[in-house]
């Protein structure tokens, strides 16, 4: 089993390497016991080598397609779809083995994760439950996305059609991207927006998850900041600007949920009344 090989195809470097020279032929072992050591460095839970070969599916599951993707590249078809099969079967993780992976790929958890026949990543790149790097097209060919180097996919997101995403991106979690990602940005949303550029960090990695950026509260405040300002203006301009209608205002533009218009207590009055019934 060690003697098998992998070759890093130039698809599977990121974009920014491309026509760089092909790497050199890898054994099966060193690839492993690569994707080993990167879960002891990136995952705080992982407390040993043994903990991380036999009890972390991510791991499993990539040692099982770096076996069925040498036997791929030789130009058996059966007998590694076979294998990523019962791989899947054991882990929860669906890799086909024509993907082309780079090194010290992190699958957190593993569970559900599907990685599509065309699709490319690029080395140190992490990808948490379920992640989909999927097609939309039933066309031969490229329908999968490119994954660059050091890319981050957060829980649930679906990364879909033959896109690229560039170095040192990442995707929030449940965001679905169908657009390219520009190098370094952060992608929220359905569909996924770019909201924020390069972000810097100390550890090499960018994991801090509870930092991105909402845009669709930042939008809702930014309306409801704008209606409060449009009401006092009218209020003004009318001449009944009172004391109530001021502070009125001023509560709708600092929103904290206890929104007293007409609609919302009629609406609230009509929920209350068809609970008690």
């Amino acid at each position: 089993m060690s003697n098998a090989t992998h070759t890093a195809h130039p698809a599977a470097v990121p974009p920014s390497a491309a026509g760089a020279a092909v790497p050199a032929r890898r054994s099966w072992w060193s690839l492993v016991r690569e994707d080993v050591q990167c879960v002891l460095q990136r995952d705080p839970a992982a407390r040993n080598l043994l903990e991380v070969w036999t009890i972390y599916p991510g791991v499993q599951a990539l040692a099982l397609y770096r076996l069925a993707h040498a036997g791929w590249q030789r130009g058996w078809r059966y007998g590694p779809r076979w294998l990523s099969f019962m791989a899947r079967w054991l882990t929860n993780v669906d890799i086909h083995p024509a993907a082309r992976i780079g090194a010290r790929l992190f699958i957190d958890h593993g569970a559900c994760v599907v990685i599509g026949e065309t699709a490319e990543i690029g080395n140190d790149v992490t990808l948490y439950h379920g992640v989909t790097l999927g097609g939309t097209t039933w066309r031969a060919g490229k329908r999968h996305p490119t994954l660059g180097n050091e890319v981050v996919v957060g829980s649930g997101a679906k990364i879909l059609g033959p896109i690229t995403v560039g170095d040192r991106a990442r995707v929030a979690a449940n965001s679905v991207v169908i657009e390219p990602v520009p190098a370094g940005a952060t992608v929220v949303g359905i569909p996924g927006r770019v909201v924020a550029t390069r972000r810097t960090t100390t550890h090499g990695f960018d994991l801090s998850h509870h930092l991105i950026p909402d845009p669709v509260g930042k939008a809702i405040a930014c309306l409801l900041d704008r209606v409060a300002q449009l009401e006092r203006q009218l209020a003004h301009v009318q001449g009944t600007a009172t004391a109530g209608a001021a502070a009125h205002s001023a509560a709708c533009g600092g929103c904290d949920d206890q929104c007293a218009e007409p609609t919302f207590d009629r609406s609230r009055s009509l929920l209350t009344t068809s609970t008690e019934e």
